[in-house]
């Protein structure tokens, strides 16, 4: 599943950075991919660089190009099913650099 999960990533950060129009997408990058075991869904878990809006709006433009993204998906891989893919927006990097934040300013109070 791994495998399947990062050829299914590949695909998707290509396909976003080099072939979608849509101007509602801003700079995403695609941080993970987890494939049900029968391959009928996949969470797509992507970051967007920019404040809550530039969040939002990036999010309906890749849920509305869901069917683009889907197709480059199939053409590029061959698997039994392709996945319905569902854009869910991953706030790890938020949560490190605030975790990162709030170490400073208990070593400055030191």
């Amino acid at each position: 599943m791994r495998r399947v999960d990062e050829a299914v990533r590949e695909v998707l950060s290509a396909t976003v950075t080099g072939e979608l129009k849509d101007p509602r997408v801003g700079f995403v990058t695609v941080t993970d991919v987890k494939t049900s075991p029968d391959l009928r869904h996949a969470r797509v878990y992507v970051s967007v660089l920019g404040d809550e809006a530039t969040r939002t709006g990036s999010l309906e433009g890749l849920r509305s190009a869901h069917g683009f993204l889907q197709a480059r998906v199939a053409a590029k891989l061959r698997m039994k099913h392709t996945p319905q893919l569902d854009f869910i927006y991953d706030d790890t990097a938020e949560k490190a650099f605030a975790l990162e934040e709030l170490i400073r300013r208990k070593e400055a109070e030191r």
